[in-house]
């Protein structure tokens, strides 16, 4: 047999940014607990949410958990019986233990011999008594990025509990959660339906809530307020903003949504549209909207909670507290235009970045070198451009507006800087060197952003490793991980042929000029710290491990290059039949080198077989054109090239001793001849990675 179960938690109101997590951590907390007692959810669990009230709704839940049949090992044979076969003390206690007759008892054998064995049937228990002990400790686990406590009851949730409703079968379930008894009561709309509402199954509650001015599903009322900002939009003639983050956020602000479309005075027009679009978005939840040609309007669509009986006095209101806001963003513009952009670079002196790494003036001025030494190697005519743009790009921090507006860092320099007559890809990279600004985010189009971006990244990461700031674990404060994928991402999109050790050094260089640094290894634990952020990506783009593991061993310095590598060597393994032979051919060399600590040149002369003889000429054939194809991008034909030497390989391994005893010359040439071979295949993969 099967029941719904409902359990609905009724709080004061729930940030909008925590209730889709938290409902997420819900519903699989809620998946676990019933998995683990054994509980069959056939019909599935579902989470909904509104800011007052978090909702889990399961479909078929069996009313009964599992029986369990118990498997034990109890005490060998041989001590469970006496010389007679009568069962001893440890026999009978055994039996006590699992509930059974000692006559009941089997026998299994085992490696360690035979030993007694006992099966024992545990019937399941009542769902409805389950829920009961588990739900309070279930919800006192959902996860929240703050929680709080209040009154007397020492109880840490997201925001105070004020109701619980718990139903199974149709039935109440009963325990206590902060002080509060579950029960069969729920509550409407805050403001339009506040009366209490007993409830008797899951239908019935749907049902009332409904009625009451409560839709729980948080997709409903998104597609509700989508449908009618657009309608709203469309009343003045224009289209909102396409902003699915603020939509989300408005439905999980509201129960029951509702919107009215409001107005502003155009001469706000004359500032920027990311500030007036930022005002009504950060501090009121507005869409802004737009008309022709994207060009923004004086209007805007605000959303409710309520259904207004008067909209026009709900707009008003809306109407009155934008203007103040729009008021304070034209007088924050009018300041900021009193003063050149670049004269901003020295109040970067009053702001420290970090403690041991100085201010932001000292961090623009690194890594406006870092971007100077990119620019050199990568766009040699643009460097006066990249200065620029370096000392332009951090210069909007200590503006009003992104005082008021952080989420305005670079847009309002970009701005500003189009504004004093800069070039347009100069004032696109101020903005653009942010990007992306988040895993899987848009890169910079032009150059100069990408390569400021780079050399500001480079430099964090690179001042926080020489300072002790490396991640650990999941903490890592100044997003090292992320910038590092950052670096990884521009660099493989704009096909960069520039070393990362020479620009890691470049970097350790640049900050060593500026604060005391201790070398020794940091240049190693940044570039490998890297190598396991290109892994990484590389694994949740599909590639096997061992492939991976095989390129980035082998030579991991052109970023752009070790993906191009990552493909050859996965259609090569596709297609080659006998790959793996191949492999673990190529892996006996790299196995014997690992105890060689010295580098032997190759005497020709001392050559005892044409074993060693057909190696060394089909290493010298191959040098060239291996080079060529390393140098040109096209592994997959070096790996083409490589796989001609599985048959003197193999010859040369069946054919002689490598580390002959006979003479130290001898060995030592033999080593040389494998330490040969090795440099031609590490061009492409480290084939010891392959098991």
């Amino acid at each position: 047999m099967v029941a719904e179960l409902l359990l609905e938690i009724g709080t004061e109101e729930i940030p909008s940014g925590y209730l889709e997590k938290g409902l997420s951590e819900f519903r699989r907390l809620a998946e676990e607990s019933l998995k683990e007692n054994r509980i069959d959810r056939a019909g599935g669990l579902f989470t909904f949410g509104t800011p007052r009230r978090l909702v889990l709704i399961g479909k078929a839940i069996a009313e009964k958990q599992e029986d369990l049949v118990q498997e034990v090992t109890g005490p060998p044979v041989g001590v469970a019986y006496d010389e007679q076969g009568r069962p001893t003390k440890a026999a009978q206690g055994f039996a006590r233990k699992q509930g059974l007759d000692v006559n009941n008892l089997e026998r299994i054998e085992t490696p360690k011999g035979e030993y007694l064995f006992a099966k024992r049937h545990v019937p399941g228990r009542n769902t409805a008594e389950i829920l009961e002990e588990v739900f309070p400790e279930l919800i006192s686990r959902i996860p929240w990025p703050k929680s709080m406590r209040w009154g007397t009851v020492g109880y840490s949730f997201v925001r105070p509990i004020h109701w619980v409703v718990a139903l199974f079968g149709g039935k109440p379930l009963s325990f206590d959660v902060a002080g509060v008894r579950s029960g069969d009561t729920t509550r409407g709309h805050r403001f339009m339906a506040p009366d209490a509402l007993p409830v008797y199954d899951v239908e019935d509650y749907l049902q009332k809530t409904r009625r009451s001015y409560v839709l729980i599903d948080q997709k409903e009322r998104e597609d509700i307020l989508a449908k009618a900002v657009v309608e709203a939009a469309a009343s003045v003639g224009g289209i909102p903003s396409d902003d699915p983050e603020l939509l989300a956020t408005n439905a999980n602000l509201t129960e029951y949504p509702s919107v009215v479309c409001g107005g502003f005075d155009e001469a706000f027009l004359s500032i920027p549209d990311p500030v007036l679009i930022t005002a009504m978005k950060s501090h009121q939840k507005y869409f802004a909207v737009h008309g022709e040609e994207g060009r923004l309007m004086p209007n805007f669509v605000a959303v409710n909670n309520t259904l207004t009986k008067d909209p026009d006095v709900v707009r008003r209101g809306h109407e009155r507290v934008l203007r103040a806001r729009l008021s304070d963003a034209g007088f924050f513009f009018r300041e900021d235009r009193k003063r050149p952009l670049e004269d901003r670079l020295e109040d970067l002196k009053g702001v420290i970045y970090q403690a041991e790494l100085g201010t932001s003036y000292a961090k623009v001025m690194r890594f406006s070198r870092l971007a100077e030494f990119l620019g050199k190697a990568l766009i040699p005519d643009r460097l006066e451009d990249i200065r620029t743009a370096a000392h332009l790009c951090k210069c909007d921090l200590v503006t009003l507006m992104v005082g008021e507006f952080p989420s305005l860092q670079g847009t309002m320099g970009e701005a500003y800087a189009s504004l004093e007559g800069y070039s347009e890809d100069i004032c696109a990279a101020v903005r653009e060197h942010y990007l992306p600004e988040r895993a899987g985010g848009a890169l910079p189009a032009g150059e100069l952003g990408a390569v400021v971006g780079v050399a500001d990244r480079m430099d964090t990461i690179v001042g926080c490793f020489a300072v002790g700031l490396e991640p650990t674990g999941s903490a890592d404060p100044f997003a090292l991980r992320r910038h590092a994928l950052a670096v990884i991402r521009i660099a493989e999109a704009e096909a960069w042929d520039i070393s990362l050790n020479q620009l890691t050094e470049t970097a350790l260089d640049i900050l060593s000029d500026d604060i005391p640094v201790e070398r020794k290894g940091l240049q190693g634990r940044v570039v490998d710290f890297f190598r396991e952020r290109f892994r990484n990506l590389m694994l949740r783009s599909g590639y096997e491990t061992d492939l991976v593991e095989a390129v980035i061993a082998a030579d991991f310095d052109r970023i752009p290059k070790l993906r191009s590598r990552c493909e050859a060597l996965k259609r090569f393994a596709d297609e080659s039949v006998g790959f793996l032979e191949l492999a673990v051919t190529f892996k006996r060399v790299t196995n014997i080198l690992k105890k060689q600590d010295a580098e032997f040149k190759v005497n020709p002369q001392l050559f005892k077989s044409t074993f060693e003889s057909d190696l060394w000429e089909a290493c010298k054939n191959l040098k060239d054109d291996v080079a060529r194809c390393v140098r040109d991008g096209a592994y997959y034909e070096a790996l083409g090239l490589l796989a001609t030497l599985k048959g003197p390989v193999d010859g040369f391994f069946d054919g002689v001793e490598v580390l002959t005893k006979e003479s130290r010359e001898l060995r030592e040439n033999r080593v040389g001849l494998l330490q040969e071979l090795s440099g031609l295949l590490s061009q492409v993969a480290d084939f010891s990675k392959f098991s």
